[in-house]
């Protein structure tokens, strides 16, 4: 281990533990605190390992620490800083959680063979981070009752002579070091150019840099302005609660919308459609899903929609309340083996939550959409993000 990096990453990283204490509070303080701790070991066990790159290593390693230091405020950051500091930062912090197993061997004086492997993953990550292509994916309802929670497949049967019901869903766009005001706002267009039928928005719209950026957010999804009133609807997710008053405001700007435990209803090409937007709850879920069910039944000859940002309350809702369930949350899974074709994520490894695509339990249908963004694990490994026009096809006729 060099010394010199050691002490340096040390103190740099006790300096932005006091200054997040002082500015943003104990409970930021702590999280950096662990994190930093477990990065500045980690880097310092591979940082003899990068010889000639050390300088390059430094460099990373100074955006991680100022990455940090600068999120005590929680401002919208310039282009050029998101291109010098947050995105490196990104990439450097995500690469050197992957190499914790390579740190382990370097700290008991094995050579670390391959140090460069979980940097190289990260650096695709970086790319799949930042790039993902429009896609159309065609959900056919089924009446059918599935015994437990399961993925369900997407269905061939479609009700011949009838409109599908054409859906944008943007969920956990989390505005910040990789979702900008530019980015997002093109999302925005790219879901209008898509002639929706509507756009439903399930959430997270924000991150530590973006609770005061009311106005930005308005202007991201200023496109959504031209579709015809009463098209866009919105529920809020768990991260949309660190500053409700921001996302209501910005979604009061464009129009939109946002159901907090309510309902509306809405006359499309497709037909009638009844929307219920379930907010995130952090304590009784189970009661406060059924009670929002209860208060807001049914209503029959309409389709069923119902916006529930997190897949893990799927569970909570009573059979047959909704023909379909649109979350997000989980941003896909966000560590898997999408990529290579298989669904397998780090969500569907260590949980029981439905991680992305077509879920069922009982006779309620739920999509779980892979988000435009992402936060917590500082990339998307294996699992790109998602915008996709969804066309939901009611059950086939029978008889």
């Amino acid at each position: 281990m060099l010394d010199w990096f050691f002490c340096s990453s040390a103190l740099a990283a006790l300096a932005v533990v006091i200054l997040a204490a002082w500015l943003r509070g104990r409970f930021y303080a702590i999280f950096v605190g662990v994190l930093l701790t477990i990065h500045t070991l980690v880097s310092s066990a591979l940082a003899p390992s990068f010889g000639e790159l050390l300088p390059l290593y430094a460099y990373f390693q100074l955006t991680v620490y100022a990455h940090f230091a600068f999120l005590t405020r929680p401002n919208m950051r310039p282009v050029w800083y998101r291109a010098l500091v947050s995105l490196p930062a990104s990439f450097f912090a995500a690469g050197t959680m992957l190499a914790l197993p390579w740190a382990v061997f370097a700290a008991f004086g094995v050579r670390p063979y391959g140090f460069f492997i979980p940097y190289a993953v990260a650096a695709i990550g970086l790319v799949q981070s930042l790039v993902h292509r429009f896609e159309e994916v065609d959900v056919a309802l089924d009446d059918a009752s599935a015994p437990a929670l399961a993925r369900w497949s997407r269905g061939a049967a479609r009700e011949q002579g009838s409109r599908p019901l054409r859906i944008v869903q943007i969920t956990d766009p989390h505005l910040g070091p990789f979702m900008s005001e530019a980015r997002l706002h093109d999302i925005a267009k790219r879901a209008v150019a898509a002639d929706p039928d509507l756009v439903l928005l399930t959430g997270d719209f924000l991150t530590m840099e973006s609770h005061e950026a009311r106005t930005v957010l308005a202007r991201a999804l200023a496109p959504l302005t031209s579709l015809p009133p009463g098209r866009v609807f919105a529920c809020r997710g768990n991260h949309d609660l660190e500053a409700p008053d921001t996302v209501e405001g910005a979604l009061q700007d464009i129009g939109a919308r946002l159901l907090i435990d309510e309902s509306a209803v809405v006359d499309t090409p497709a037909g009638p459609v009844q929307i219920l937007g379930i907010d995130f709850h952090f304590r009784d879920r189970a009661a406060r899903t059924r009670a929002a069910c209860e208060s807001h039944p049914r209503i029959p000859g309409h389709l069923r929609l119902v916006l529930l940002h997190d897949p893990g309350a799927f569970k909570h809702l009573p059979d047959g309340e909704a023909d379909l369930v649109l979350s997000g949350h989980t941003h896909g899974g966000q560590l898997g083996l999408l990529t290579f074709g298989l669904p397998h994520t780090f969500v569907s490894a260590f949980t029981d939550i439905p991680d992305h695509g077509l879920w069922a339990l009982g006779r309620n249908r739920l999509y779980v959409h892979r988000g435009t963004g992402h936060y917590g694990f500082p990339l998307r490994v294996g699992v790109p993000g998602e915008e996709s026009l969804l066309r939901i096809h009611r059950p086939a006729a029978t008889g």
